[in-house]
């Protein structure tokens, strides 16, 4: 098998486009005097509008009008009338009936200015959603008016996860800006620069950015105008599936890769985090079925990082457990690429954590050892210490040995382990279609002769494992299953 370019799929269809409109000295018309209506008007002139309110005579003046900074509000107390939309934006209105917010859309649409008619969808060009302000950070939120309390609490819980000293940290990269590209940095560059400014934004996020960091940013530049010619790579932890588990650091790397190398163990949900633009690789790695020679990837790895790109070579569980991350990274080194690694959660933690067991019990475990059964020949490795791994007080996970379990278990027996030794095997961890099985040493290779497991298995055993949650994810429960591996 040869690493086979992977095209991203299209962007899903939208109920409604998000755009940011620049309204600063542009003119802005309001119809209505209800609160409604002010708050728009409000919204608006924050927006840097020329805003006007036409509110019928019979109407209190809005209530925007009192605390909106003059000249950006002026209040007309009369009805409407076609010419008042000329020139205009956009126009925003509460009025009373569908009568009259059809007549109002067919005249802005003559007029060729967008309208928004309060509460009223049919007649509108476009729709406010609900606003996180951290401005010049700026996020909407819309559910295309079909669930607007959804929406708000969406907005609260992003109020809640966005410091609200991000605001001075957009407004830096705003002021900083022109320096950077007044530097003359290819682009791969500039975004390295940018990356570094991110980084320090999330490590001090209520922080001001300081002189010293902008004199950072700048030797940085120097430093990425010297090797704007190198890429680099990044070795990735995708987890065991679960997108939830990526780490922060893993989201903004997959943010800003140039090319993605990734396994076939890698989910869907995990490549959807990835920057849109990158470039996508798949260098399918399953055992005992076709997959890309090692060689070729640490070959098809160091060529692109040498070509200038970022490289994200993104792996199943943590890549610093089986794998072979080893490999890559003295292939950097070896190439004279930088290199780093964002370790992930590894499958035998994800296990863990959906069967609601602690790997370490104290009552049952004074060890933890992960072991692959997998060697380079594909076969059951001929070094593994059986005696250690029969030692009661332990906790083992096993990697990659489902066509190795029979051997497996009755080494472990033939050892001195206790058959009934307690025994989970978990299919593909972490993820909806996860499956639980529990068994014992002694009788685990049944699980996979009985039932069709077809993804990524680990296999969790030890005295421990009589402490895990019983009943199965996706399937009915079986008291006689078990489960593995990244």
């Amino acid at each position: 098998m040869t690493p086979s370019l992977h095209e991203p799929e299209r962007i899903a269809p939208l109920a409604v486009l998000p755009v940011f409109y620049r309204l600063g000295g542009k003119d802005a018309l309001v119809i209505g005097a209800t609160q409604a209506a002010a708050w728009k008007a409000e919204l608006l002139a924050a927006a840097g509008a020329r805003v006007t309110v036409i509110a019928p005579p019979a109407s209190d003046p809005p209530p925007s009008a009192a605390v909106a900074p003059e000249p950006a509000v002026r209040t007309l107390a009369r009805r409407w009338e076609k010419q008042d939309l000329l020139g205009m934006a956009l126009v925003v209105a509460d009025v009373d009936d569908d009568a009259e917010a059809a007549r109002l859309a067919a005249a802005a649409r003559e007029a060729g200015v967008p309208a928004n008619i309060i509460d009223r969808p049919a007649f509108c060009d476009f729709q406010f959603g609900s606003i996180v302000n951290r401005s010049p950070l700026v996020v909407g939120i819309s559910t295309d008016g079909a669930a607007p309390v959804f929406g708000q609490a969406i907005r609260a819980r992003i109020e809640m996860l966005l410091p609200d000293g991000f605001r001075r940290w957009a407004e830096a990269a705003r002021e900083w800006r022109p320096l950077v590209q007044s530097l003359g940095l290819p682009l791969q560059g500039r975004r390295r620069i940018w990356e570094r400014f991110v980084d320090a934004a999330f490590r001090s996020p209520d922080h001001a950015p300081s002189e010293a960091q902008r004199q950072a940013l700048l030797a940085s530049a120097a430093n990425a105008g010297s090797a704007s010619g190198r890429g680099r790579v990044s070795l990735v932890g995708a987890g065991p599936g679960d997108p939830e588990l990526l780490t922060l650091k893993a989201v903004r790397t997959l943010q800003s890769a140039d090319v993605i190398l990734y396994d076939s163990l890698v989910s869907a949900e995990v490549l959807d985090f990835a920057r849109r633009e990158a470039e996508r690789i798949i260098v399918g790695k399953r055992g005992h079925r076709p997959s890309c020679k090692q060689g070729d990837i640490n070959a098809l790895m160091v060529s692109l990082a040498a070509a200038g790109k970022h490289v994200v070579r993104l792996k199943g569980g943590d890549p610093l457990v089986f794998g072979r991350a080893g490999e890559e990274i003295a292939a950097c080194r070896e190439a004279g690429v930088d290199v780093e690694v964002i370790p992930g959660i590894t499958a035998a933690s994800g296990a863990a954590a959906s069967l609601e067991v602690s790997l370490t019990h104290r009552d049952h475990a004074r060890r933890l050892q992960y072991i692959t059964a997998h060697a380079k020949n594909g076969k059951l490795p001929d070094d593994l210490d059986w005696t250690a791994l029969a030692d009661p007080a332990a906790t083992t996970a096993i990697y990659m040995g489902k066509l190795v379990v029979a051997e497996v278990s009755s080494r472990l027996v033939a050892a001195g382990m206790n058959p009934a030794t307690p025994a989970v095997v978990v299919e593909n961890a972490t993820l909806k279609r996860e499956r639980r099985f529990h068994s014992t040493v002694g009788a685990m290779a049944s699980v996979f002769a009985e039932h069709a497991l077809d993804g990524p298995c680990i296999i969790l055993l030890g005295w421990a494992m009589s402490e895990a949650r019983r009943g199965d994810v996706g399937a009915p429960a079986d008291p006689a299953g078990t489960h593995g591996g990244d």
